[in-house]
């Protein structure tokens, strides 16, 4: 026990606590699974490891130290060796659980990390007080993998709280929904019709695109996409690339986009660039029994009719002619006013039989599959001649005179 003088003394043994009791102490001692805590009384109080943390592993020395000062909960008098038990992680518990019934009538937005991802939600922890937030008020959209979010700190208001039966439920999608709706008013207030906008491709399907225009999302429309004709969005766009739109048109909170710009227009200038006369290649876009209709230009079609694909008699397009096609013709009439163009290939003579093109291009196909031979002669390495070693001369003996 702490040395205090006489008076001290008498108001400690006259000091009376009761089972529940909230106190006060300065720590005197601290093991590693238990605190001392000098609390006023005739005897010092006692808090374990168990009632100080969940976390059975922490050495308590490593986070109290002699000299602090720490609220405790009285659980029981006298433990039978005359010491005060107690509990700091009730009491603190406790000032949670009243933190976060407030929060949740208050409607106050909490902040705190996941510390598990399981198979139905995730489960953050605010002062060791679970809490779960179901899959489905994870995300304003499905989320298939939540385990990105792990150890990720996220935004979530309490949308139920009931601590008896241990149920405190989270909600993050409510606070996504409401700041969507917050930028899309903003956004709504700052566009109208006809301003060009970038924005990022956020979904694609078979019938157009989504568009993220920071803070709503527009349809960029299948027939929007382009002057010609677009057999599938995909091929043409990317989610996540940047696309520059204008806004077509603006219903409530529905945005419609399209990038077909007037200034490109291909029937601008129309007149000029397809007066009758005029020798076009153009490609078998689609057919009729009395026609075919051919793109000239992206988003221009001409009208083949049946007569004039050949001086031969055709009864119907697709006898001679396959879709997709290249052909060359003559513009033969121009109505501006009501954009039909009136194409020959009879006027140029330019139709082919289709037996003349399928030979045609079974032969450039053989062609293409035949290896090609490298013709060029392959001169043979020159052989060098050994150099000639003359012998050395060898002197003849000489005759030694008698």
């Amino acid at each position: 026990m702490s040395e205090m003088n006489f008076e001290q003394m008498l108001d400690e043994f006259s000091k009376t606590i009761r089972n529940g009791e909230v106190v006060e102490g300065t720590v005197i001692d601290v093991k590693p699974d238990e605190i001392v805590l000098n609390i006023g009384y005739k005897a010092d109080g006692i808090i374990t490891r168990n009632e100080y943390t969940n976390d059975s592993s922490v050495d308590l020395t490593t986070v109290v130290a002699v000299g602090d000062k720490l609220p405790a909960k009285v659980l029981k008098v006298n433990d039978g060796d005359g010491q005060v038990v107690l509990t700091y992680k009730r009491l603190a518990a406790e000032k949670t659980s009243k933190r976060l019934e407030e929060a949740f009538e208050n409607g106050e937005v909490l902040r705190a990390p996941v510390t598990q991802v399981l198979k139905g939600g995730l489960s953050v922890v605010i002062d060791d007080t679970r809490i779960f937030i179901p899959a489905s008020l994870v995300s304003d959209v499905y989320e298939r993998d939540l385990g990105k979010y792990q150890d990720q700190e996220i935004e979530f208001i309490l949308t139920e709280f009931n601590p008896h039966r241990r149920r405190i439920i989270g909600n993050r999608k409510q606070l996504l929904v409401e700041e969507k709706e917050r930028k899309q008013a903003e956004l709504l207030e700052r566009i109208e019709v006809g301003d060009v906008i970038e924005g990022v491709v956020k979904n694609i399907t078979d019938f157009g695109a989504f568009i993220d225009l920071g803070g709503a999302d527009g349809l960029l429309h299948i027939s929007e996409m382009s002057w010609g004709r677009v057999d599938n969005p995909k091929k043409i766009y990317k989610v996540g690339q940047t696309v520059r739109v204008f806004i077509k048109d603006i219903r409530d909170t529905r945005i419609a986009l399209s990038v077909k710009f007037p200034e490109d227009n291909p029937w601008n200038n129309a007149s000029e660039k397809f007066a009758p006369g005029t020798i076009v290649t153009g490609r078998i876009a689609r057919m009729t029994d009395f026609g075919a209709f051919v793109e000239i230009a992206p988003g221009v079609d001409a009208l083949l009719h049946v007569s004039q694909i050949s001086r031969e008699h055709v009864d119907k397009p697709a006898d001679v002619l396959r879709i997709g096609q290249e052909i060359e013709a003559k513009i033969v009439d121009f109505n501006e006013a009501d954009r039909k163009i009136s194409l020959s290939m009879k006027a140029i003579g330019s139709y082919v039989p289709l037996e003349e093109l399928d030979a045609q291009a079974a032969e450039e196909e053989a062609q293409a599959e035949e290896p090609v031979v490298d013709e060029t002669p392959v001169e043979e390495p020159a052989v060098e001649e050994a150099p000639e070693v003359s012998e050395p001369e060898t002197e003849e003996p000489v005759a030694d005179e008698e």
